[in-house]
């Protein structure tokens, strides 16, 4: 059980985001303070009851947290999380997801404009002082969406968002998702994740927007890669796990994958010698997707509205544990 409000500490534990400010600002009136490190999070997480984290987890810190009673996650992942450990702890778990729907979704959306419109090339032009001239070869010339067949990977919050943004620009929308019966989410079809080698080749974009489980990490491989429809692109603001990139590299060398606009990768920061970085047709943004100015104020959101609920014995909004 919660302590009452007046005996209730809060931390707030992220390197850049402004949650105590934000808290604050809106009038929060539980005690609370905000660590920046991991290992100002080690030193005082004794103190915490609630904690908000989500890179800076480390599982070994539940049993330095005998006051934790509640970790309202910062991400909407909570692959960083060991359930067997919380619930050994009597900590339970709720995630972020849905508070950066609106951002990753557009995100998405710019990536795929991007590279459609050859965006990064024109910048790159920008800074050389350097005013391209008209092209003849249509396979290097900007295209247009309309028309064009876009395979979402994981319909859910994020991927229904990009459907109904997608089908602004009249495209036909496939969507893809553990249960069909859940709902298209605004997609003109819906399948099951069983149904991706299947749904593959009809495809001129393949965004991926799923959650990283055991049942999606290396999801797309070699196979995956070869029966994507010749020159396709493919785009993933998912996780970059979801993703075998040595795969993903030998495919873009080819051109069996066209072009790929990335928000992930498996490692980050993308290492220096990373083949991904210098090929032209890789356009990279380090995993800022879900950065808005909207953000923490989506997680205090969720957090006011899971307190009431852990005092009450019902569930949370977006349990986990």
């Amino acid at each position: 059980m919660l302590p009452p409000d007046d005996k209730l500490t809060l931390c707030f534990a992220h390197v850049a985001y402004r949650f105590a400010e934000r808290y604050t600002q809106r009038g929060g009136k539980l005690a609370h303070f905000e660590v920046r490190s991991l290992e100002e999070l080690e030193a005082r997480i004794g103190e915490a009851d609630v904690l908000l984290v989500s890179g800076m987890w480390r599982n070994h810190l539940a049993a330095r947290a005998p006051r934790l009673k509640f970790i309202q996650s910062i991400s909407a992942g909570v692959d960083q999380y060991d359930k067997d450990v919380l619930r050994g702890a009597g900590i339970r778990l709720a995630s972020a997801q849905g508070a950066n729907a609106n951002a990753v979704s557009e995100h998405a959306m710019s990536l795929i404009l991007a590279v459609t419109r050859r965006l990064a090339e024109a910048r790159d032009n920008q800074q050389k002082r350097h005013w391209r001239g008209m092209i003849g070869d249509l396979t290097q010339r900007e295209d247009e969406l309309g028309g064009k067949t876009l395979l979402v990977v994981g319909i859910g919050r994020i991927g229904g968002r990009l459907a109904r943004l997608a089908k602004a620009f009249d495209m036909k929308v496939v969507g893809l998702r553990q249960d069909p019966a859940k709902g298209s989410e605004g997609a003109d079809e819906v399948h099951g994740m069983g149904e991706l080698h299947a749904q593959l080749p009809r495809a001129d974009i393949v965004a991926l927007t799923c959650a990283l489980t055991p049942e999606t990490r290396g999801l797309m491989g070699s196979t995956e890669f070869a029966a994507m429809k010749p020159g396709a692109t493919l785009v993933n603001v998912a996780r970059g796990a979801v993703c075998d990139e040595a795969a993903l590299v030998s495919a873009l060398a080819s051109g069996q994958v066209g072009q790929a606009a990335l928000d992930v990768t498996a490692e980050e920061p993308l290492a220096g010698a990373s083949p991904l970085w210098a090929m032209p047709n890789v356009f990279i943004t380090p995993h800022t997707g879900g950065e808005t100015r909207a953000y923490e104020g989506n997680v205090l959101d969720l957090l006011e509205a899971n307190l009431p609920r852990l005092r009450a014995g019902e569930a949370l909004v977006n349990q986990v544990v």
